[in-house]
């Protein structure tokens, strides 16, 4: 039997329908989507793009493969003290990397500008993470220009710092900062730079001996201050009780705290204020707890070059190229001494409140040899270090160092007192400040390498 259905039967009919109305539904649910993401991106911004658009495209910066390329300092940078690196022009990506900084930008050479629209980027009393030492405005500094200047590098513009974009890069992963007070500064200035998105009941702050961490729970991530100031084993690994003056550093002993590095995806180095001392560095040969210890003195160049190469043999080792960043924040400069900048003998930076506006500027603190080793080193490893040259621009900033205000340890003299230069703090920087500059840098080359 033979069956046939015209165009106009009640069959083919309601199929049509059918069709249309899930059609229609389709077209309602892809104006509303459209609606919806259109919406979301006016009001959050560049935010909500980068979360949607490269959550699960190429350029996410959680699938982003590292390249071999050694970006770090070479020695040709070392006659202006400024990053540069020819490799770069391989284009090569780095894990992380999102986008390219302008050909031929060096982000670390360029000037202070005067901002009262964008800084600070956020408020002393909006971060409780920031240490009592760090807390100029809270300690009674009158003045709060130092908050408001911003790094210009010459023939281009620093990326915004975008805590939206760093958070979900550190989704499910740990960022580390290795090293002195200076290190946990910089390591306390991106907590505050972050902090702020995170719901207060699902972030926390510990400290475990040497090991600060913050952990921001619905991120899954940590972001953590390891104190080694020598990043070797040394009699100054006491995170709370480390003033001593006889300091001694035992030789190939970086097992020791990397053991606590192990599994960062993100580490940032620094190494040099304890390295100071005026004379030779003590290197101790056996353990600590041998009875009678062999001890022999070397050159500061010398101590300095054995922790280098040490730090670069331990990431060899320890670190997956393909899947993590490491970093290494240059010396931080101090103002000691006024008549260097044309200041008042036996002045520092106690009442300073602007910067050095010569660009030749660079002072006895920062040790040119050091600088040099550096170059050496880091130019002849084959693992990629990624290098954040912040003393020059540092060099400049004599105004925002804490001075005198700051949480004192010790009961001041009447003396003190009565001479503040005597014991005005030259060495640390105020919160917020300069060190968020820092970071502004890491983001740069975290992102834009």
């Amino acid at each position: 039997m033979r069956l046939t259905f015209s165009a106009s039967s009640p069959s083919s009919s309601s199929s049509l329908d059918l069709r249309k109305s899930r059609l229609s539904a389709y077209i309602f649910s892809l104006l509303a989507f459209a609606f919806i993401f259109f919406f979301a991106a006016i009001l959050y911004g560049e935010d909500f793009v980068y979360i949607f658009i490269l959550g699960n495209s190429e350029n996410n910066p959680l699938r982003q493969p590292i390249s071999t390329i050694n970006e770090s300092t070479c020695p040709s940078c070392l006659n202006s003290y400024s990053y540069t690196n020819s490799t770069e022009k391989n284009r090569a990506k780095l894990a992380f990397a999102l986008w390219e900084t302008k050909e031929g930008c060096d982000v670390f050479s360029g000037r202070w500008v005067k901002d009262e629209l964008t800084r600070p980027l956020y408020r002393e009393s909006e971060c409780p993470y920031i240490v009592p030492q760090l807390t100029c405005q809270d300690h009674g500094r009158p003045d709060q220009g130092y908050q408001h200047w911003r790094w210009q590098p010459h023939g281009c513009d620093l990326p915004s710092f975008n805590a939206t974009l760093m958070l979900e890069t550190l989704r499910g992963k740990r960022m580390m900062f290795v090293g002195d007070s200076l290190n946990r500064g910089q390591y306390i200035s991106m907590v505050c730079l972050l902090h702020r998105l995170v719901p207060e009941n699902a972030k926390s702050m510990e400290t475990f001996d040497s090991l600060t961490v913050f952990t921001a729970k619905d991120y899954n991530t940590t972001i953590e201050f390891y104190w080694a100031p020598f990043l070797l084993k040394s009699n100054a690994d006491n995170a709370v009780i480390h003033r001593i003056t006889d300091r001694i550093v035992r030789k190939g002993s970086i097992d020791n705290h990397g053991q606590h590095w192990k599994g960062a995806d993100i580490l940032v180095f620094n190494t040099y204020l304890w390295w100071m001392t005026g004379q030779k560095m003590k290197i101790l040969k056996g353990s600590f707890d041998d009875e009678k210890k062999e001890i022999v003195e070397m050159p500061t160049e010398n101590a300095y070059r054995m922790v280098m190469k040490s730090m670069l043999r331990w990431v060899k080792l320890n670190m997956d190229p393909k899947k993590t960043r490491v970093f290494f924040t240059s010396m931080s400069p101090t103002h000691a001494k006024s008549i260097e900048w044309g200041g008042e003998p036996g002045k520092n930076c106690y009442n300073e409140t602007t910067p050095i506006e010569d660009p030749n500027y660079w002072g006895s603190d920062c040790d040119k040899r050091i600088m040099q080793v550096i170059g050496e080193v880091f130019g002849n490893s084959k693992f990629p270090i990624t290098f954040l040259n912040i003393t020059q621009l540092s060099s400049y900033r004599k105004d925002a160092h804490t001075s005198i205000y700051k949480k004192q340890w010790n009961p001041l003299s009447p003396e003190q007192v009565a001479n503040p230069v005597s014991y005005a703090d030259c060495t640390h920087w105020c919160l917020p400040g300069l060190q968020d500059t820092w970071n502004e840098l890491l983001f740069t080359k975290l992102f834009y390498p």
